[in-house]
């Protein structure tokens, strides 16, 4: 589907694109260790309509992960949200009680695919039975009634049926990311967060995992917010994508905006590092340097010192988001200052 179908204010197919599913607000979540306040997540804004795919890049601890456990409300301790509002549906989420949102919204509202699927299953339980335990909760079924949804739900990611009887370690690393798949989709939520899906799948894996999820939201019309730090797999699904750097959003756009466009040193920096088949080849460049520590980060621009554009503002004052084209923004002192 084109930008332009997004810009719309109707409906195309089962989706209606105007609606406002998801939207994040100066999110802040903070872990408080030992040996200092970890700012993973600081002031963190995106909003995301029904039917979106919005793609989460940047680096490894750039607070990606922290953001998708933030808004299902599972941010593990020593970390809690400190600070924002996150509006699902027009209701804020974190001004429901644990109960309610429990009950009322994860899984079934929202539901996610845990990184690491062997780390996400439990190795003591068959396939089936962890399929079910969802519905039994959620739904009311008998356990019969749950397991012939979950056979459904097997069938429908590509597994045969009969493997629910399996446990995880019977199962490849593929087969095992799909059951992760046919958990999140049991209820049939309106979004999904889809936490680094293929890692440590070989690229075969890889394109079958990304193939369908692209079928299950064509098919269902699902929102996804898919993290990677692999921009080339973020191009094959999104259509919107947000660029993430030591806890902060610093360019959001339509895909073909960051691709083709892009305005941060840090969203060049990273597509500069990708080889290119096509088009005219040009040499890899690197950005130099590690990201901060966010228990000190940097004043000013977060990304300063890493910067070959810099310059004395940079590192005295935070940059404003700003808005460089139509729902394209980025957070930079070379266009907040124009």
């Amino acid at each position: 589907m084109s930008r332009s179908d997004y810009q719309d204010t109707g409906c195309t197919g089962v989706l209606c694109v105007s609606e406002v599913l998801l939207e994040v607000r100066n999110l802040c979540t903070y872990f408080y260790t030992v040996k200092g306040i970890v700012r993973a997540v600081d002031d963190v804004s995106f909003s995301l309509r029904r039917g979106e795919v919005l793609g989460l890049a940047g680096e490894s601890g750039c607070g990606k992960s922290t953001t998708a456990y933030s808004i299902i409300r599972l941010v593990p301790p020593p970390g809690r949200i400190v600070k924002g509002e996150i509006f699902f549906e027009g209701r804020d989420i974190l001004r429901m009680s644990s109960e309610e949102f429990r009950t009322k919204i994860r899984w079934k509202k929202i539901s996610m695919i845990f990184q690491g699927a062997m780390n996400a299953l439990n190795p003591v339980y068959k396939i089936g039975d962890q399929i079910a335990e969802v519905l039994v909760l959620h739904e009311n079924l008998t356990k019969r009634e749950a397991y012939e949804k979950a056979r459904e739900l097997l069938k429908t990611v590509g597994i045969d049926p009969s493997r629910i009887n399996s446990y995880p370690h019977e199962l490849s690393g593929g087969m095992k990311q799909r059951v992760m798949i046919a958990m999140a989709l049991a209820l049939n939520p309106p979004l999904v967060i889809a936490d680094e899906p293929t890692t440590a799948l070989d690229v075969v894996v890889q394109a079958q995992i990304m193939n369908l999820l692209k079928r299950l939201q064509r098919e269902h019309g699902t929102s996804i917010i898919l993290i990677t730090h692999d921009l080339s797999l973020i191009a094959e699904i999104a259509n919107k994508v947000a660029i993430m750097y030591a806890g902060k959003i610093v360019e959001l756009g339509y895909s073909e905006q960051i691709y083709y466009n892009p305005y941060h040193p840090y969203t060049k920096g990273l597509l500069a590092s990708i080889p290119r088949i096509r088009g005219e080849i040009s040499k890899l460049e690197w950005i130099p340097g590690v990201p901060p520590d966010l228990r000190n980060p940097p004043p000013g621009c977060r990304f300063h010192p890493r910067c070959k554009y810099r310059f004395d503002l940079c590192s005295r004052e935070e940059p404003p988001m700003v808005e460089v084209e139509r729902e394209h923004y980025v957070a930079c002192w070379l266009y907040a200052k124009k």
